[in-house]
């Protein structure tokens, strides 16, 4: 290392459980074919409400990764979280029962929700509520915070370093590698396990969600085409759940790619507009190059946050444009929220490891759905179909509630 540079911050490895399933291997395959994991609720009452669909894994088993016994006491984010960290810790090739004290001790965990434990939180009060408290969980104020989710993973894998959760929404898990990057590099950890998990599909948070008039309600007969970012036929987002985990090392000898700049801003505009300008994503961009080493013109190939909201995808598209200048309609983008759904926090964690797997395989994911061309979007998001890709520096988009927004930079290996 050059006396004076900050030192690699390699990944190692990366983990999955997506709408489509569990691993890596069918989140890639399943991203590169176009295939959605987008379908119709079953596992909440839907009855009176416009939106009936979501980004969900039916056949995800929470027993697989904890005992029947602890279940009781925790959301569902955190089997999630604890399935994908498996697959990092395998895919890294550290067997986490091995690892010394000292080792444990310098091993973070840091985690991005945007909902956290939301979903058992409901399940709490609805008992509350119904008389049933005796059926209540007594650990029902620690495992409705936000921290105890990275305290569970830390349990489960017996590691002793920082455990934290940033929760700054859509840009949650964004932030979380930001952060965890900036941890190895201050010498705070030698590893981290980083990325997010969100399992955010309740009535209340459906409800919610369309008061404010921002699911989508189109093709509710036809859930795989609800979800379409940059089409001009788009009517909103879909939410969706998920966990995508990755394990970051101080110059790793076992390295997938590296995660090079992080970048953050706000728009200090709106609780949940964002300024129509773009100025605000764009500098977010922009701060992650620099803080990278790199300039725009270096970026290969951009993963947008794409939410498939008017709003959204129209100002996403002038941040892109001020970031990337005359270049901007050259550069190769998708937005796999069209396959995915919105996973909240969890969103960029999605994109982050989607990326690096993505390069590895030398193929870009398409933006499904992206059948209509829509005049204020008007950049290369990869309709329809998956294409070739050579890039090796890659750029994560994120913007989120609060008129929040991130940026990172990953480099293939």
């Amino acid at each position: 290392m050059i006396a004076g540079m900050p030192p690699r911050v390699t990944i190692a490895g990366v983990g999955s459980v997506s709408p489509q399933g569990v691993g890596n291997a069918r989140y890639l395959e399943a991203l590169l074919a176009g295939e959605s994991g987008i379908r119709e609720l079953a596992q909440i009452p839907t009855d009176g409400m416009d939106v009936r669909i979501a980004g969900w894994l039916p056949t995800f088993d929470p027993k697989l990764y904890m005992a029947e016994s602890d279940l009781k006491h925790v959301g569902r984010v955190v089997p999630m979280a604890i399935a994908a960290g498996r697959e990092a810790f395998a895919t890294a090739e550290i067997d986490p029962t091995k690892l010394s004290l000292e080792e444990r001790r310098r091993f973070a965990v840091v985690l991005g929700s945007g909902g956290g434990a939301m979903e058992f939180l409901e399940k709490q009060y609805d008992l509350w509520y119904k008389g049933n408290v005796r059926k209540a969980s007594l650990y029902v104020v620690p495992s409705a915070t936000m921290g105890n989710i990275a305290s569970e993973v830390s349990m489960a894998f017996g590691l002793h370093g920082p455990s934290h959760v940033l929760t700054t929404g859509c840009t949650s898990s964004t932030d979380a590698i930001g952060y965890a990057m900036m941890l190895i590099r201050d010498g705070r950890a030698d590893r981290v396990l980083v990325g997010g998990a969100d399992a955010p599909i309740t009535r209340g948070m459906m409800e919610g969600l369309c008061l404010m008039g921002i699911l989508a309600k189109k093709y509710q007969a036809t859930p795989a085409r609800a979800s379409r970012p940059f089409d001009g036929e788009r009517d909103g987002m879909v939410i969706a759940e998920g966990s995508w985990m990755m394990i970051l090392e101080r110059e790793g000898r076992k390295s997938m790619g590296e995660v090079r700049g992080h970048g953050g801003t706000c728009d200090a505009h709106h609780r949940v507009r964002m300024a129509e300008d773009g100025i605000e994503p764009a500098r977010a961009m922009q701060l992650a190059c620099e803080d990278a080493g790199l300039r725009p013109d270096d970026v290969d190939a951009v993963w947008l946050h794409g939410t498939g909201t008017q709003l959204n995808d129209r100002i996403e598209t002038k941040a892109l444009k001020r970031f990337l200048g005359d270049r901007a309609k050259a550069v190769p983008m998708t937005a796999v929220k069209s396959m995915t759904g919105h996973p909240q926090g969890a969103c960029g964690s999605s994109a982050a490891v989607a990326a690096i797997l993505s390069m590895k395989a030398r193929a870009l994911p398409p933006t499904i759905n992206l059948e209509t061309p829509d005049p204020a979007c008007d950049l290369d998001y990869t309709p329809l179909r998956a294409r070739d890709c050579g890039a090796k520096t890659i750029m994560v988009s994120t913007l989120g509630f609060g008129s929040k927004n991130a940026a990172l930079i990953l480099t293939g290996s």
